[in-house]
């Protein structure tokens, strides 16, 4: 069993950085690539308890798929061109903090009282961080970045908390892999007389 743990958290780490890599690339090869790191993940994780990082696994690959069609299909049905990236919209930051309020406060109570969860609060906003720069990530939101930055800041001590030092280290390396992102990102944004257009034909 440890040998087994041992071989899925290295694979994890691999799959892992190579799917950062070429997100922040803008490569569309990170969503296949990503979905194999989730099913490394969805042991790794239920093994060391941490529930809700192990159930995030499977709604990343459904959320893969969708970000796959997106970033190949504009956003839009019937057209083929590639995904821009963009700003962050206020109305989807007031939805994605409601949700990441919502969803905390309930996935912090699930944990506590339906698992053996040692971190259930800790556990439920990674989660939610996770799920909204995943979002931002597959609508190719530049701000996404800063939510994976703020997600990373908290993995790190809490898989090496829970012994997992790889993935701690594969982690730390995700933040700076963020960091590259976001710049690399911010650099593709049109310029703000072509966001106005963009965003009055929206």
């Amino acid at each position: 069993m440890n040998w087994t743990l041992s071989w899925t958290e290295a694979l994890g780490f691999a799959t892992g950085a190579v799917c950062v890599w070429l997100v922040a690339r803008q490569h569309v090869a990170n969503w296949p690539i990503g979905i194999a790191n989730n099913v490394f993940f969805i042991a790794l994780f239920a093994q060391a308890g941490l529930y809700a990082d192990a159930g995030l696994q499977i709604v990343f690959i459904a959320l893969a798929a969708y970000g796959w069609w997106s970033w190949t299909h504009g956003g839009g049905p019937g057209t083929a061109r590639a995904l821009p990236v963009r700003r962050t919209t206020r109305a989807e930051w007031v939805w994605l903090a409601v949700a990441g309020a919502v969803g905390v406060a309930a996935l912090t109570l699930l944990l506590d009282r339906a698992t053996d969860s040692t971190v259930p609060f800790w556990d439920a906003v990674t989660t939610c961080l996770s799920l909204a720069a995943t979002y931002g990530q597959c609508r190719k939101l530049v701000e996404s970045w800063w939510l994976w930055i703020a997600a990373d800041l908290i993995y790190i001590p809490l898989y090496a908390y829970k012994s997992l030092y790889l993935t701690s280290l594969l982690y730390l390396g995700f933040l700076a892999l963020c960091v590259a992102g976001l710049v690399g990102w911010r650099r593709t944004l049109p310029a703000r007389g072509a966001r106005t257009a963009l965003g009055a034909a929206a």
